[in-house]
Formats: structure tokens, sequence, C-alpha cells
């Protein structure tokens, strides 16, 4: 409630973007690239070493698959802790005059706000993550599309300009009295 009128907070399902997507890749990538690197070693142990690595982390090993997941769903869940304060939330509501019905101001608006936030990253984590493994899944399925370079990132941005031009375009739309783009 703000100044008599209603108003939500906008808490977004996937509030880490594709940030988690490029850090979890990041640390896939590098001990596979270094591998790759001593792979052509002229010390065999060196060399076998790094092959062995190499094809353990290749993405197209469910075991890459799945670290590829976790990784995206804990680096969601360490993104959103990182950008998102409720303590900092709940003090503008209060020194705004804003308040969650049946939430008392100060701490418990805090708790409050970190509980929802928490449940809703829950989503947006699983989101993240079946959107960073489709790629990678659909690839080892069906070994045809292994060679296609539009990854999890790259949808994931695709659809969110996507989205973001609609918005605009409702927007204008509205500015100049029209019904509405999106029904």
């Amino acid at each position: 409630m703000y100044q008599g009128g209603q108003t939500f907070l906008p808490l977004r399902v996937n509030l880490a973007g594709v940030i988690p997507i490029i850090f979890a890749i990041s640390i896939l990538q590098f001990p596979a690239q270094l591998a790759l690197y001593f792979s052509f070693s002229a010390v065999e142990g060196v060399a076998s070493a790094a092959r062995g690595i190499a094809s353990f982390l290749s993405s197209t090993t469910p075991q890459y698959a799945l670290m590829y997941f976790l990784l995206t769903l804990g680096f969601t869940y360490f993104y959103t802790a990182f950008t998102f304060k409720p303590d900092e939330t709940a003090e503008q509501l209060r020194k705004n005059g804003g308040f969650i019905p049946g939430i008392r101001p100060g701490r418990p608006t805090r708790d409050y706000l970190a509980r929802v936030v928490s449940r809703i990253t829950i989503a947006g984590a699983l989101f993240l993550g079946v959107i960073a493994v489709a790629p990678v899944v659909a690839g080892v399925l069906d070994p045809k599309l292994a060679g296609v370079a539009l990854g999890g990132t790259g949808l994931l941005i695709v659809v969110s300009v996507v989205v973001e031009t609609m918005k605009q375009i409702e927007a204008q739309l509205m500015m100049r009295n029209y019904e509405g783009f999106i029904r």
C-alpha cells in the first residue's frame, strides 16, 4: 500500500538474468581449455591426464550437462543473494510510507521479502538450468543437433530482447491511446 493506492514490488522470477549461465559455462570451460592445451604435451603422463580431463568435460557427456545444470542453479542463488537486498528494499518501503498488507514494517518485512525471493529463485534457477542444459541435452539425444551454435545464453538473450521489444511497443501504443498490442 502506498498513500492510499495499491502498488506492487517488481520481483522477477529470474532476478539474475543470464549471469549465472555465463559464470557456469566459464567455470566448466576453463579446465577443459587448459586440458586441451596440455593434451599435446611431449610428456605422455601429462598428455594422457589432459586428454582424460578434456574428454570428461566434453560438452557431449552427461556429467557435463549435470555439472552445468548444478552450477547454474548455484550461481543463480549466489547472484540473487548478491544483488537483491531485502533489508534495503524494506527500508525504502518504510521511508516512502509503503508497506505489505499483513506484514509489520522493518524486520518482519525484510524477512518476508527474503523468504519470497528465496522461493521465487527456486523457479528461476530451475528455469535457467533447463534453458542452459537444453541445447546440450538435445545434442546428446540427437547427434545431428550437436553442432548447433545457439546455446542457452543465446536463447535467453533472444527471448529477453523480444519481450522487451514487445513491452516498448505496448508502451508506445498505450501512449497514443490505442487499446494495446499484447492480449
